[in-house]
This record gives C-alpha cells, sequence and structure tokens, in this order.
C-alpha cells in the first residue's frame, strides 16, 4: 500500500473512531423534559469533612474556613507489574490574593473580632473558586464571587466538572448567596468592569435538549449592576 493511501486509511479510521465514540452528556434530562424546578441535594450531615485553616481575605474583616473532602489518589512506584499505592491529600484549597482555588464543598464565614462561625450553604456544591472582587468604587460594597457546581445534572452521583457550572454572588460574609446563572445553564466566564461596577458574563443555553453544549446552542450575555440590592442579571446583546 503507497504512503498517501497509508495516510487516506489512518485518517478514515481515526473519523470512524471519533464518530463511535459518544461524547457524554453534562445534562441527563428526567424522562427528556426540562425541569426548571430541581431540587438541590441538602449537605449530608453523616459525611466526614476537614477543614483547611483559615484564610483572612486581605482587605477585609473576614476570615473564612474552607471545608472539604480527603482526597484520594492512586500512584504506582513505577515498576512495571507494580501494586498501586493510595496517596492522601488534606489540602482543600489555594489561596492567592483574591482568589480561592480548589474543591471545596463549604465555606465557613468568622468576624475577626469574633469566635462564632456561620456557612455559606446548606446545599451540597462542589466550590471550585472563590473570587474578591477588591475594585469596586463603593469601597463598603465588599463582594465575593464563585464559580462552582450545585447539581449533579449528568446523574451520575458524583459533582464535579462533568455537571454544569454556575456563577454565584454573596456579601463579604457569606450572606445573600445568590445565584446568577439561570437553572440549567452552563457559564462560560465572567468579567468585572470596575469604572461601571458591573459583573459581565456569558452562559450557554442547551436549546435543543440534547444534554451537550456545542455549538447548535445559545449564548446569552447579562451584566450585573454590583451597587444594586438586588444583583438581578439584565439581558444585554453585543452584536446589535
Amino acid at each position: 500500500m503507497t504512503s498517501h493511501k497509508l495516510i487516506a486509511f489512518a485518517l478514515f479510521s481515526m473519523i470512524l473512531v471519533s464518530c463511535n465514540k459518544e461524547e457524554k452528556p453534562k445534562v441527563i434530562y428526567e424522562n427528556k423534559v426540562d425541569q426548571q424546578e430541581v431540587e438541590y441535594q441538602k449537605i449530608d450531615s453523616t459525611e466526614i469533612k476537614i477543614a483547611d485553616l483559615p484564610i483572612h481575605i486581605t482587605g477585609t474583616n473576614y476570615i473564612v474556613h474552607p471545608i472539604g473532602d480527603v482526597r484520594v489518589y492512586n500512584s504506582s512506584s513505577g515498576k512495571s507489574g507494580s501494586s498501586k499505592t493510595n496517596r492522601i491529600s488534606y489540602t482543600i484549597s489555594n489561596y492567592s490574593y483574591p482568589e480561592i482555588t480548589g474543591y471545596l464543598n463549604n465555606l465557613m464565614f468568622q468576624h475577626k473580632d469574633s469566635l462564632s462561625m456561620h456557612s455559606l450553604t446548606d446545599n451540597r456544591m462542589q466550590i471550585n473558586t472563590v473570587t474578591y472582587l477588591d475594585k469596586l468604587s463603593n469601597p463598603d460594597k465588599k463582594i465575593l464571587v464563585y464559580t462552582l457546581v450545585d447539581k449533579d445534572t449528568n446523574r451520575d452521583g458524583k459533582y464535579d466538572s462533568n455537571d454544569i457550572q454556575s456563577l454565584y454572588i454573596s456579601n463579604i460574609d457569606g450572606s445573600k448567596f445568590t445565584k446568577l446563572t439561570e437553572e440549567l445553564h452552563e457559564l462560560v466566564d465572567w468579567n468585572v468592569i470596575d469604572v461601571k461596577n458591573r459583573l459581565y458574563f456569558r452562559s450557554i443555553e442547551d436549546i435543543n435538549k440534547n444534554g451537550a453544549f456545542d455549538s447548535d446552542d445559545s449564548i446569552n450575555y447579562f451584566y450585573v449592576d454590583l451597587l444594586s440590592d438586588d444583583w438581578k442579571p439584565q439581558p444585554y446583546n453585543p452584536m446589535q
């Protein structure tokens, strides 16, 4: 077989394998019906959680305690045929001002002059990032923005990157914890324009209800006035 035929055959094989490989959907619709009223799963009080050492968010009066799970990783010695061993990590989060990242289930908030603490949420979540907005024009407005998974949208029993990621916001003490993205909309990205005190974000809607987010779906644009009391997302269209 000539070289160009070999290349053509290899390309055909790759395309065939790609076509046969089914992409795992991020959403499994119950009875193929989009159910906007989704019940949030409550935290299981019997699960064993641990906390990282507390983090003082620079420029604020609040300390946060990241809460999460002990993480177990499989590893091997590198020798062929050797048995795998488990490596345990007790690290839940990383802090690099003004952002906390990691695999958090919750946050406990504590004023620096108080011994009492309170939790961010009673619902089960995987929080990936917590960002302090430190450049707002009103110094009295101290706000945190969260990217997280709040529902097991693919119904595999886990809260992870294979589920829909959502955008939330709260005051610096964790109060007024508010979801910004619409139900079953996947967060694309977000940023803050300080001179306008606005948070802009994009989300994608699974309009064909195939459970995946792809080029056939719709991108939606919103902004939130961070100095307002209700933080209600306002739709806008930058292409008009």
